[in-house]
């Protein structure tokens, strides 16, 4: 709960009343690798901090190709947002890398709260902020940045996962083949 507690201090600090009714709303969840936090094409209901563990966010194109959209790893926030927002079925799937450890929430009952807890509220539209601006950067990394480049940022956004996460995964959220991967590793490491 600390871990948890510390993340939102960081964003948005919320009152202790706050904290106590929003402690009860979330409960263990121990989710084993190749679990899913939520599939493609269910109606997500949860929010979740991950205390430990990598969870990857991806979906599938019309021929069944598969897209890494999101790592998370330790300290981080994970749901299908857009299924929650909108009530409508996910599209990016939600799968652990790794054995996970999550504080999981009913994401309706938090809304709910907004409404007596105005700090509560404020937490959740900077953690909204927060997503929307790490998507605008990775879409504009995407656009203007050279592999290479996206491959570095990649390292320093995530460094020792690539000894845990499958290279084709990692290729996939940087937009390049896995052999092309291989050849920018190699030669970084000869470098």
């Amino acid at each position: 709960m600390q871990d948890f507690l510390k993340y939102i201090s960081n964003i948005s600090p919320i009152e202790d009343e706050t904290i106590k009714v929003l402690l009860k709303y979330f409960k263990p969840l121990q989710l084993k690798k190749n679990d899913f936090f939520v599939k493609q094409g269910e109606y997500a209901q949860h929010i979740g901090f991950l205390k430990k563990g990598i969870i990857r966010a991806y979906f599938l194109n019309q021929e069944g190709k598969e897209y890494t959209k999101q790592f998370f790893v330790d300290s981080s926030i994970v749901g299908a947002y857009t299924s929650l927002i909108t009530k409508k079925p996910n599209k990016i799937a939600q799968q652990a890398l790794t054995d996970c450890e999550i504080l999981v929430a009913n994401f309706n009952d938090i809304e709910k709260l907004y409404n007596n807890f105005h700090d509560l509220e404020r937490l959740g539209r900077k953690i909204a902020e927060f997503y929307f601006l790490e998507k605008e950067q990775k879409e504009i990394e995407m656009a203007l940045l050279d592999a290479d480049e996206r491959y570095l940022i990649f390292r320093q956004q995530f460094p020792m996962i690539e000894t845990i996460v499958p290279q084709y995964y990692i290729a996939s959220f940087l937009g390049i083949s896995p052999t092309q991967l291989s050849r920018i590793r190699r030669k970084m490491s000869t470098s």
